[in-house]
């Protein structure tokens, strides 16, 4: 049984375009089906969303996302490309795009400094990548990590960390700190003059730290820093990319102990 298409009428599409914007103010841009999805599967609250193409995007949940057929069923309305491409900064493959509202900075708060922690913190000490911020936070969430923690100026809920991360905000703790501020716990932060990582247990309580793509730590971050830890390189090789940093720093910490839940 096909489900009944959701669409505007002829007129209907100025009145979509107008309540999509009263909504952007306060809520979180799930740009793409896969955003969409991880965020409905994690439980977000998703107030709008349009698409293209209905009926591809259901063909896609049936494909790859069983589980969350019948609630994007019921959330997608299908509006001209037209309308859906004016709505987005740059429009998905998967033509669709949805509202959610954010977590509580007080909830988020919450599971970052709960104790005893059960899975590290991943912090990005001033990072400037929109891109590498959500790559990381998507690594975070699959390799279970409390959360992820920003400091300095990068928004960590922009729409392209959004996209980048797939949506996968809502499957872990994301927010915005001071060094200051950060959650309790042991700082291992990530430095080529620290000790090979190889020779170290990384505990599920720790703060996995990581400098900028261009300055590395923060001065004040490597002042907070209770261990220094070096990533294996081959001589020569200037550095890796971020995501391949925190991606190789979380696979040690679930190799050699956690996840201990």
């Amino acid at each position: 049984m096909t489900d009944p298409a959701r669409t505007t009428g002829p007129e209907d599409p100025a009145g979509t375009v107008s309540a999509w914007h009263r909504l952007t103010e306060d809520a979180v841009l799930l740009d793409g089906f896969h955003a969409l999805k991880h965020a409905v599967r994690f439980g977000a609250e998703v107030c709008m969303a349009l698409t293209a193409d209905r009926a591809g995007v259901l063909a896609l949940a049936d494909e790859l996302a069983a589980d969350v057929r019948e609630p994007l069923a019921s959330l997608l309305t299908e509006v001209p490309h037209g309308t859906y491409a004016s709505l987005v900064p740059r429009p998905h493959p998967t033509a669709v795009a949805a509202l959610a509202g954010r977590p509580s900075r007080a909830g988020n708060l919450e599971k970052l400094a709960h104790t005893p922690r059960t899975a590290p913190v991943v912090v990005l000490d001033n990072p400037r990548n929109l891109g590498n911020a959500g790559a990381v936070i998507r690594l975070a969430a699959g390799f279970g990590a409390t959360g992820v923690v920003t400091t300095g100026t990068l928004d960590p809920w922009h729409p392209t960390v959004v996209r980048g991360g797939a949506g996968l905000h809502f499957a872990t703790a994301v927010e915005r700190l001071t060094v200051r501020e950060l959650p309790p716990g042991p700082v291992f932060a990530l430095d080529p003059e620290g000790e090979d990582i190889r020779a170290l247990r990384l505990p599920d309580d720790a703060l996995l730290a990581f400098g900028s793509e261009r300055s590395g730590l923060s001065a004040e971050l490597r002042a907070r820093a209770d261990h220094l830890v070096a990533l294996p390189m081959r001589p020569q090789v200037s550095s890796y990319n971020l995501a391949t940093s925190v991606a190789m720093t979380l696979y040690h910490w679930s190799a050699t102990g956690g996840p201990s839940a």
